[in-house]
């Protein structure tokens, strides 16, 4: 704004006619300002600029009153011209000035607002005296026409809006300058008075929100249940993007309740970062502030906040510790420390509040922030207490039962204990059949394995799935690529060593011997010799390696039938090794047995009652899962129990009961049996009680598990 002086000419009375002109829009341009819901400095600013430029004033201020009635600058246009920044003494005579209108009464009868002339004061009883000798009175000692209006709201005064004028105007023009004021600063006045009205309601909102808050955080002394009422409840208190809660002792925390989430992963890459940042701010005991910037605190807090944010994306967050005060004295002195008082609380958990989007902090959020984290102190430390009460869960269902024996619900009480006492009477008192169950495979009693005496590879297959074998039929030939060089190198070392042999030998018993010197004589003697033994040694050899190579074809054990699948797909082309079982042959002609793998605990049952048997055999009811349609029996004896446990699949330790039954009776009923079909098993172990019976495995586990180790 360019200088203007305020010696400048008056203003004629076109500029008047003009400013009354735009009165009516200007007015309703600051009404409209006064009912938008705008910031005060946006609209400080708005309202004077538009005040100025109706009135063509060089400038202008607006005062407001602060909580403590102090009064304080809100927005000035051209202020450091009227020359108060250079003059105490001018200063406080125009803050006396601004009392003056301040504190001027209300109501009819009472002239509100001021029009101060130039170098002008004002005495005790309101008359124009020379500023000079007003030094301690209010007085304006600029070369402005103050032109002054008081903003009232349901409250009283709240502030003065001042007008810069140029001198020289008539003073109709300078009453037409106050009555323009005075009418805008209504609506400036209905502005604040708006302004409180929604402060109040936000205010009323947040105390409700408070309420609701402190009743349903202190409502459950259930850890759990605390913390996600304070993570949902408190989010919506606070504002803030998401809250979390951990709780724990020692430092060692861990997640309980994320707001808006029912449930969440604790292994998750986020939930186990944030887990640290809430351990890491708890040993410092400090709280943690994060908008962006690390630099300042602690290394442990500031590597596990990087880490979280790196994932999380986090703009801004608050880790605040949560301190168990309850019973704590910061000025305990050693007796009370030793009576069990003390200085300090237990961190028993972090409150964690998180902003994704916006890391700047809004009006009201720290405040906010510590009330819900003092309710969340007391809550999670009743919780805490309640819990760790000894015994506390039968606490509970003892306080909860109390309902069966009150008047009305007492006879449904006896009689649902009556029958509770009847049916474990029953349990323990009447006998039924009392039976072990295992599982079992249903094979021919005659079975053999066909293997491998020699190591080779399958060069030949004879046989498919189900082919009938007859004793001593070739069923695979093998072929060892080593085996056939051994027989060649030692038939050619035979052979050799024979000719050799002869030859000496012909030599020795010819007419021509007779020539031979007595040394040559008995180096061939000896030589004939040595060959003898390597033909002896070779023709062993040999023996042995013809042998080997009549094991290379693999002949039936037994007559029967394959019984082993995809025989083709496992042998053919495949090396094996020696003693490696190739097949099964089995009898499906002949009979059938049922063999059971029956868990070693449950053995002792079983052994018992073929001794307590008269013929010492127990019945065993089985059922193939090919035929469910008929239920077999058969025999079982001590000598058809295997002498040792193995493990075998997921049973662990099981024994191998081989079951004898009626063939003719299976026979009729299954035409084509099916090997190693599945077979579920009872064997029958005398009588017992209806409990034992049926919790034979739990007694059997508490006998071996619980009463003997006491």
């Amino acid at each position: 704004m360019s200088q203007v002086s305020p010696s400048s000419a008056a203003p004629d009375d076109d500029a008047i006619r003009r400013a009354k002109a735009e009165i009516e829009s200007i007015v309703r341009q600051i009404s409209e300002l006064s009912r938008q819901d705008v910031s005060p400095d946006v609209y400080y600013e708005e309202f004077l600029n538009k005040v100025v430029s109706a009135l063509q004033a060089p400038g202008g201020a607006i005062w407001t009153v602060s909580e403590t009635g102090q009064m304080q600058l809100g927005y000035q246009i051209n202020l450091r011209q009227t020359g108060l920044a250079e003059n105490p003494i001018a200063q406080e005579q125009h803050g006396r000035l601004l009392h003056r209108v301040l504190s001027a009464p209300v109501g009819p009868g009472f002239k509100e607002g001021l029009v101060a002339p130039p170098r002008s004061g004002f005495s005790a009883e309101g008359e124009v005296i020379d500023s000079a000798s007003a030094e301690h009175l209010p007085a304006n000692a600029t070369d402005f026409l103050l032109v002054l209006a008081p903003v009232h709201n349901d409250q009283g005064a709240q502030g003065i809006v001042e007008v810069f004028q140029r001198p020289g105007a008539r003073p109709a023009v300078q009453q037409g300058y106050l009555n323009f004021l005075l009418q805008v600063c209504q609506l400036a006045g209905d502005y604040l008075r708006g302004r409180r009205l929604a402060h109040l309601a936000d205010k009323q909102g947040l105390w409700d929100q408070l309420e609701s808050f402190t009743r349903l955080a202190h409502d459950r002394l259930d850890v759990k249940q605390s913390a996600f009422t304070i993570a949902n409840e408190g989010r919506r208190l606070i504002g803030a993007d998401r809250v979390t809660v951990a709780v724990g002792h020692g430092g060692r925390l861990k997640i309980q309740a994320i707001s808006g989430q029912d449930v969440f992963d604790t292994r998750s890459n986020v939930s186990t970062l944030l887990t640290k940042v809430a351990r890491a701010a708890a040993k410092t005991r400090e709280d943690v502030w994060y908008t962006g910037d690390t630099s300042k605190l602690a290394p442990q807090v500031e590597k596990a906040i990087d880490a979280y944010v790196d994932e999380s994306q986090t703009k801004a967050m608050a880790i605040l510790p949560l301190v168990d005060r309850r019973g704590v004295d910061p000025e305990a002195t050693e007796e009370d420390l030793r009576k069990g008082g003390r200085r300090e609380g237990e961190v028993i958990g972090a409150l964690i509040v998180e902003q994704m989007v916006d890391n700047r902090i809004a009006d009201g959020f720290t405040q906010r922030v510590d009330v819900v984290r003092t309710h969340s102190e007391t809550a999670l430390g009743n919780a805490l207490e309640h819990e760790g009460l000894f015994l506390m869960p039968v606490w509970k269902a003892l306080g909860k039962s109390t309902w069966m024996f009150r008047r009305h619900t007492l006879p449904k009480t006896v009689l649902v204990t009556g029958l509770i006492v009847g049916a474990i009477a029953a349990a323990l008192l009447v006998q039924k059949d009392f039976l072990i169950e295992g599982d079992g495979k249903l094979r021919p009693q005659d079975v053999a394995n066909v293997f491998t005496e020699i190591e080779g590879t399958v060069d030949e297959l004879h046989v498919t799935d189900d082919s009938l074998v007859e004793k001593g039929e070739v069923l695979v030939e093998l072929k060892n690529i080593d085996l056939g060089k051994d027989l060649e190198r030692t038939r050619g070392e035979l052979n050799a060593a024979n000719r050799e042999y002869l030859e000496i030998d012909r030599q020795l018993t010819s007419q021509r011997s007779e020539n031979l010197t007595p040394e040559e004589r008995s180096q061939k003697q000896a030589r004939r010799a040595t060959l003898y033994e390597q033909l002896i040694a070779s023709k062993a050899e040999l023996a042995l390696l013809e042998k080997k190579q009549q094991l290379l074809s693999v002949l039936s054990p037994m007559t029967g039938q394959v019984i082993t699948s995809r025989v083709e797909e496992r042998l053919e082309n495949r090396p094996v090794n020696r003693g490696q079982v190739l097949m099964e042959i089995a009898d499906p002609k002949g009979n059938w047995i049922v063999e059971v793998e029956m868990p070693d605990k449950r053995l002792g049952h079983i052994t018992k009652a073929i001794n307590d048997s008269p013929d010492k055999s127990v019945d065993v009811d089985f059922l193939l899962a090919t035929t469910t349609d008929k239920t077999f029996t058969g025999k079982l004896t001590e000598k058809n129990i295997a002498a040792s446990a193995e493990v075998r699949g997921d049973e662990g330790n099981t024994v191998l009961l081989t079951v004898e039954f009626d063939q003719s009776e299976f026979r009729e009923a299954i035409l084509d049996p099916k090997v190693g079909a599945e077979v579920k098993a009872r064997v029958h172990c005398g009588r017992a009680s209806i409990a034992y019976a049926y919790l034979h495995d739990l007694v059997d586990f508490i006998r071996m598990k619980v009463l003997f180790r006491l």
